[in-house]
């Protein structure tokens, strides 16, 4: 691939990751144990914590995956090969941990995908907020990930190659 493609990627996936941060650290700034419990009656206490455990997991990665990006396209010569690691990692920490979390509090039902319908199904009833929230960036995971798809099995070609 180009420089040029290369960048324009890197760039796409910056503003993605932006977005993204804004939106979960928002959520999580306002968001408390106590409050997701209020929202729903069935909402299981152990749950809720596991589901704001995957979200501070998830912003994490991808503020780290955000200053990979800001980094590589500050850096003069653009470094092709440092954005493509950088792409990779994203799709490997950003894009694996939104559709696979750690802990499976919620998983991809990749059936639901071919429908159009969204394809994140919770473990047990979610609070309302937290559902729209992930159903809200849903949609540029999936792109995201169709977008960089090709970096996890390029990067890993690459590097079995170079040994």
């Amino acid at each position: 691939m180009g420089n040029s493609i290369v960048m324009n990627q890197t760039k796409q996936v910056e503003a993605f990751l932006q977005k993204t941060v804004q939106a979960i650290a928002g959520y999580l700034n306002e968001t408390t144990i106590m409050g997701l419990l209020a929202e729903q009656d069935d909402v299981d206490q152990t749950y809720a914590e596991q589901l704001l455990s995957n979200l501070r997991r998830l912003v994490v990665y991808c503020e780290e995956g955000l200053e990979a990006c800001r980094i590589v396209l500050g850096d003069e010569p653009f470094r092709k090969a440092a954005a493509e690691k950088a792409l990779y990692r994203v799709y490997h920490s950003c894009i694996a941990e939104f559709f696979a979390p750690k802990n499976d509090a919620w998983y991809e039902d990749s059936r639901s995908a071919y429908t159009g319908r969204n394809s994140i199904k919770f473990r047990q009833t979610p609070p309302p907020s937290l559902q729209a929230l992930i159903a809200s960036v849903e949609g540029s995971f999936q792109a995201m990930r169709e977008e960089l798809e090709f970096y996890e099995t390029d990067y890993r070609t690459k590097m079995m190659q170079s040994k």
